[in-house]
């Protein structure tokens, strides 16, 4: 069952939830608006071949960049990861589910390409991998409500435990 702004904001007061910085006014009618952060990690222009294995590793097919200030420029079919300036704690007992904002589909941004799923028990900033479907060059800008966050229950309860737990940067 997808919770709805009342549940989601008793859970928050409660500190079930947690999501930092907070403000009331990010939380829809059946979702919460998470920022787009500073930190991104940027594809290397590269021609070799990557092999699609259990043990591919993105860091060496990346560099870390973090603005100050301004915004990142995304060419048309370019991808790069970038992270929520929130961090989020959810329990054993709720899944997330990242979805794009429709305002920036339209435009051409993809929010996410296939990981949306943020699983119970997890605790850190949430990865976006971000691409420009469009023929224009975009400018993303660090601080904009860029996805939203769609909270469900999950029966019983588990929790990850996974190599991305805690995870702060992209």
């Amino acid at each position: 069952m997808i919770l709805t702004r009342g549940r989601i904001l008793e859970m928050i007061a409660q500190n079930e939830v947690v999501v930092e910085p907070f403000n009331e006014s990010q939380v829809g009618p059946a979702s919460i608006d998470l920022s787009l952060g500073t930190m991104f990690r940027t594809f290397k222009k590269s021609r070799r071949v990557v092999e699609i294995k259990e043990d591919a590793d993105y860091h060496d097919l990346t560099d870390y960049v973090e603005l100050n200030s301004g915004y990142l420029l995304l060419e048309p079919g370019e991808l790069v990861h970038g992270i929520t300036k929130e961090r989020v704690k959810l329990p054993a007992y709720i899944s997330g589910r990242i979805e794009g904002r429709s305002r920036f589909a339209r435009l051409g941004l993809l929010v996410h390409i296939s990981s949306g799923f943020v699983a119970p028990g997890s605790d850190g900033r949430v990865v976006l991998e971000i691409a420009n479907l469009s023929p224009s060059t975009q400018a993303i800008y660090p601080g904009t409500r860029i996805c939203q966050l769609i909270l469900e229950e999950v029966s019983p309860p588990v929790e990850y435990s996974g190599r991305f737990k805690g995870q702060m940067k992209p």
